[in-house]
């Protein structure tokens, strides 16, 4: 029954999205006497606050997509209104159902690259700047490359975008691995996330992203672990379970800006400047704001009562005892090292 809905909504949403991919010659109006746009590109992500930076991205992506296009592009954007749940729009991206979505790496694994799970490897970049010198340059490219050798083309990246950069939050304070013992933490579900929060001796739990602040309100995780931006706009660290903060900084986020080789190719080379355009402005769009809102979300945080352990705090050399054996064994497993040292090089 899944299947066959979103093959429905898929049908709906292509005679409406791609119709401008079979020419410029329509005849076709709007309203206001306008003529209408060829090409309408379905973007959606899985967030639902207006003020999260995945929004503001995408509503600079419409902006520039129509002003680079005269009016002979648009886009519809779905704001985690076809659902907060990443792996689900990735799934209606392959069918066709939308154009462009954000997910994490770890989903693409799932589709069978497991190589470019190395995103998620815990404290793999040690900084803003560490990260955007890596996605930006050889090792960013690389991996874009990757992909699409690996999937055959089924997607493309178009840019990498973050959610800044993910933090301990629970129901006590955590200085050192051996302070989460015990505890379950909701965190993600690829294998070397959970393989770094059992070796410290925590019980990761899976839980759906629009659930967590009913399963940190009830007990029923003890922490979770994401960006100030992020739980702030939920209100996680308004809960009991939530209220403590810990400044691990064990993920500098990578998220990709995702569409398929089949829509790209179908787009003209006219078209394609345009989409090419829109989506690096969107990227540099989702990073400055996401930077931007990192000190002002601490600061509503701290100011909503929440109890932060500063990063200076925090034995963090402990953490990265436990990331780096599994990030050397991903590396050795997958034929990744080339890759590891690229960014080990260029974080010295």
């Amino acid at each position: 029954m899944k299947k066959i809905c979103c093959f429905c909504l898929a049908a709906l949403l292509l005679l409406t999205g791609l119709t401008g991919l079979t020419g410029c010659g329509s005849s076709g109006g709007s309203e206001d006497g306008k003529p209408a746009p060829e090409l309408n590109i379905i973007l959606a992500h899985n967030q639902t606050s207006l003020e999260n930076p995945y929004t503001k991205a995408a509503i600079r992506f419409k902006e520039v997509l129509e002003e680079v296009s005269g009016g002979r592009a648009t886009a519809t954007l779905h704001h985690g209104t076809l659902g907060e749940n990443e792996s689900e729009l990735v799934e209606k991206l392959e069918l066709g159902a939308i154009h462009l979505t954000v997910a994490s790496p770890g989903f693409m694994t799932l589709l069978g690259v497991n190589e470019i799970d190395m995103f998620s490897l815990l404290y793999l970049f040690d900084s803003f700047d560490h990260w955007e010198a890596c996605v930006d340059g050889e090792f960013g490219q690389g991996m874009s490359d990757l992909l699409s050798e690996k999937m055959n083309d089924r997607f493309k990246i178009m840019g990498y975008w973050t959610c800044s950069v993910r933090d301990y939050y629970g129901k006590k304070p955590v200085t050192a691995p051996s302070d989460l013992k015990g505890m379950t933490i909701r965190t993600q579900s690829t294998p070397v996330v959970q393989e770094f929060w059992k070796n410290c001796q925590a019980i990761p739990t899976s839980v759906a992203w629009g659930e967590l602040y009913q399963a940190l309100s009830q007990g029923v995780v003890d922490s979770a672990e994401n960006d100030y931006t992020s739980f702030r706009l939920k209100e996680h660290h308004k809960t009991d379970n939530g209220k403590y903060v810990s400044e691990t900084h064990h993920d500098y986020t990578t998220r990709l800006f995702l569409t398929t080789g089949q829509f790209y190719d179908a787009l003209t080379e006219e078209q394609r400047g345009w989409f090419n355009e829109a989506c690096r402005v969107a990227t540099e769009e989702n990073r400055q704001v996401t930077y931007d809102m990192y000190e002002e979300s601490k600061a509503q945080v701290a100011a909503d009562g929440a109890d932060i352990t500063e990063f200076e705090d925090v034995d963090i050399e402990a953490f990265q005892e436990i990331a780096i054996p599994i990030q050397d064994e991903f590396a050795e497993k997958y034929g990744m090292q080339g890759y590891l040292d690229m960014v080990r090089k260029e974080g010295e």
